[in-house]
């Protein structure tokens, strides 16, 4: 795998929302340029030439208006990170894009590397606790009040690592009332908490209980940052287990100055 990019970057921001001020705060601490910054009330800037040239776009908008952000962005030449959610039912159209080389495009549900590692946890565990059929699995996610869709990405990526280990699960819900073969999501929007996400399994004696608890956005901006040095020079649809490879070989790029 070639050697994660730290030369400086020309990036374009798509979402200047308060995760969007991060970023551009931590790009500009890693020597990028931010070129271009657009947000609802410029979507004109798309066809901009200063959003064109970009070496990459960073976005972090909504459910509704998400795709559109990457066709727009596609349509200039630019590649995209998005850290976005609740779209993912459009994801094979996107891949598709990808695979007939008219887009290059980086998406995980979670940015936050401490996150990914909690996802491997979260395997590792469901895996073991598949020979444990006295136990039931649940799951709660909390984030704050400006989060629209739910369950959160995050949630359904855990939700679907636990299903594709746990033979007894088949899907996942957000009735409390499922049953017993539907992994239960819970959610809660309070302040301006940046994300919190917990798997439980219960029995009659006892509760095993797993948990991650972002303390602010940094982490989740660094890794995006991070992201668009791996990406650029890259082609098609590109992935978070690939990111982590490289990062294994190139852990100082994970400190923010």
């Amino acid at each position: 795998m070639q050697k994660v990019l730290t030369e400086k970057m020309k990036i374009a921001l798509i979402g200047y929302g308060k995760m969007g001020r991060t970023i551009e705060r931590i790009a500009q601490s890693r020597g990028h340029e931010i070129v271009c910054k657009i947000d609802i009330e410029n979507p004109q800037d798309f066809e901009s030439e200063a959003f064109g040239s970009a070496d990459v776009a960073i976005e972090f908008t909504t459910p509704a208006t998400a795709v559109d952000n990457y066709y727009k962005a596609f349509a200039q030449g630019v590649p995209v990170v998005s850290g976005s959610t609740g779209w993912t039912a459009r994801m094979p159209e996107i891949k598709q894009l990808c695979d007939d080389g008219k887009a290059t495009f980086f998406w995980t549900s979670n940015y936050s590397l401490g996150v990914n590692v909690f996802f491997a946890l979260n395997k590792y565990l469901s895996a073991l606790m598949d020979n444990f059929v006295n136990y039931t699995p649940s799951m709660k996610e909390i984030h704050h009040i400006h989060k629209l869709d739910h369950p959160s990405g995050t949630a359904i990526t855990l939700a679907e690592g636990l299903i594709d280990k746990v033979a007894r699960i088949d899907a996942w819900t957000e009735d409390e009332n499922a049953p017993s073969s539907s992994l239960s999501i819970g959610h809660e929007r309070e302040g301006e908490v940046p994300g919190t996400h917990i798997i439980s399994w219960d029995s009659d004696v006892d509760t095993i209980t797993i948990e991650h608890r972002a303390k602010s956005r940094e982490g989740f901006a660094l890794g995006a940052v991070v992201a668009a040095e791996w990406v650029k020079g890259r082609k098609g649809f590109l992935t978070m287990e690939q990111l982590m490879q490289g990062l294994i070989k190139d852990s100082h790029l994970l400190d923010i100055k």
